[in-house]
């Protein structure tokens, strides 16, 4: 199979396969299951949780040297909102700073949204149609514990570039 590819040789958009491969009518099916799940977890969870990261986000910005940690707070908020279809990877090209900051941000907020995570996701898999929803608060702890230096990214995109790679 082609790939289309960049001017930076990475894989073009236009040629990401259908989701992880599958044919167009299991891609469709996929995608409805993502939408019935993200639309379960925004009114069982997603908006409470994405309400704490946006205050958090808030107090960032409020102290003004924090904004960066105040952007990372929203962008997690966005995530915590609609995380089915999205995962979480690592920026490779993150440094120090954001080290530096993590560890700032461990200590100020982190800390306490992980725990809200925990006691969600806890909640959540005491039903069986709360699994996935509890899965996927559990799958939210590594990024609220060290949001910087990392990728909100579409599923459906990591997985071109794990098959295609550069």
């Amino acid at each position: 199979m082609s790939v289309e590819r960049t001017p930076d040789g990475q894989p073009s958009r236009r040629s990401v396969p259908t989701w992880a491969g599958k044919s167009s009518a299991t891609s469709r099916i996929l995608g409805t299951v993502k939408v019935v799940l993200n639309v379960i977890w925004l009114v069982l969870a997603g908006w409470w949780l994405a309400i704490g990261y946006a205050i958090a986000g808030i107090i960032c910005f409020i102290l003004i040297i924090t904004i960066p940690f105040g952007i990372a707070s929203f962008r997690i908020a966005n995530y915590a909102l609609w995380p089915f279809g999205r995962t979480i990877i690592h920026n490779p090209n993150a440094g120090a700073p954001s080290v530096i900051g993590n560890v700032i941000w461990l200590i100020v907020a982190g800390i306490w949204l992980a725990i809200g995570n925990l006691v969600a996701g806890v909640a959540l898999c005491i039903t069986i149609i709360g699994i996935p929803l509890g899965l996927a608060c559990f799958k939210l702890i590594p990024v609220s514990l060290v949001p910087l230096g990392k990728i909100i990214a579409p599923t459906e995109t990591v997985y071109a570039y794990e098959t295609y790679p550069a």
